[in-house]
């Protein structure tokens, strides 16, 4: 039985997952794995099904709320919301601002992740090497595409919501990554800063339809492939790390919904070839101090969790 306190501790974890799904390459999945409160998510999400409907009109609306585990998901999306519409601004400012900084200190935090997960992983065998492998692999060439650019519609809208939150719900692979290789990042982002509801509860509505059936399958695979589903989760990890690099190049830059030039295609280089290239410091103290907080609070994190 959860108390006050650790009511407010979920918040708090769900506000790091919003902090985290704000950056194109950063997955809210990682934070709830991390924080240990992946399985029990999606375990939550999965039971909005039939059987949930027959609770509320057989026993009621209480009954239902235990069932789907409604305090633990509200909670939780209160933190997520909140994050999003408050230090989600805060976290792009740095994005824009202090690049390597922010990248350094979330490539230390993944980096220290992947060790988190793939010690819950029992008996290592050929099946489950291979499986971390091509987790690994697909991550790196989903993060090395090149972004392109859909057309602003109802359906793109709908589409975009249901591809970015199975990504977002996936350790690794990011959810706003994935709306900036479809082009749908900055129109989103738009729309949560400018309030603009309609476009919202259309993308939201593809989210709802995503988070549900993707639940599903993931909460059937930890069920019958658990070592499996966390070698993969792993894999995703680790290949999601060339995203993260603090320090990139950028080849090519794009127009965003404001005119304002953002990268298109980035390529990693070491900080020496960084500082060449761009003429810029390389911070390379610095981002090396946040590598190492990410990494000691992933420990922290997982000592807590587990």
């Amino acid at each position: 039985m959860r108390t006050t306190s650790d009511y407010l501790k979920l918040a708090g974890k769900g506000v790091m997952m919003g902090a985290a799904d704000a950056v194109p390459g950063v997955s809210g999945g990682t934070i709830a794995f991390i924080t240990g409160i992946y399985e029990e998510l999606i375990e939550s999400i999965r039971r909005f099904d039939l059987q949930a409907i027959q609770i509320l009109f057989s026993q009621g609306v209480a009954a239902c709320w235990r069932h789907i585990n409604g305090t633990f998901l509200v909670t939780l999306l209160a933190g997520i919301v909140f994050s999003l519409i408050t230090l989600a601004r805060g976290v792009l400012y740095m994005l824009d601002n202090y690049p390597v900084l922010l990248w350094a200190f979330f490539f230390g935090l993944i980096l220290a992740s992947v060790w988190s997960l793939v010690r819950h992983v029992k008996g290592w065998n050929l099946s489950a090497n291979l499986t971390f492998f091509l987790g690994a692999l697909l991550a790196y060439i989903i993060t090395s595409m090149v972004p392109g650019t859909l057309t602003v519609t109802p359906w793109t809208l709908l589409g975009s919501g249901m591809l970015a939150i199975c990504a977002m719900i996936l350790p690794g692979i990011s959810g706003s990554f994935i709306l900036l290789l479809l082009g749908m990042y900055a129109p989103v982002l738009s729309a949560i800063k400018g309030f603009e509801f309609t476009t919202l509860a259309i993308f939201a509505s593809g989210c709802v339809i995503g988070l549900i059936s993707f639940s599903r399958l993931l909460s059937w695979a930890f069920h019958h492939h658990r070592r499996l589903i966390l070698a993969l989760l792993g894999g995703f990890m680790l290949g999601s790390l060339n995203k993260v690099w603090p320090w990139k190049y950028t080849l090519a830059y794009t127009l965003d919904s404001h005119g304002d030039a953002v990268p298109l295609l980035q390529r990693n280089v070491f900080p020496s070839v960084f500082s060449e290239l761009t003429g810029q410091p390389t911070l390379l103290w610095p981002a090396l101090a946040l590598m190492l907080v990410g990494v000691v609070l992933v420990l922290v994190l997982d000592r807590n969790s587990g």
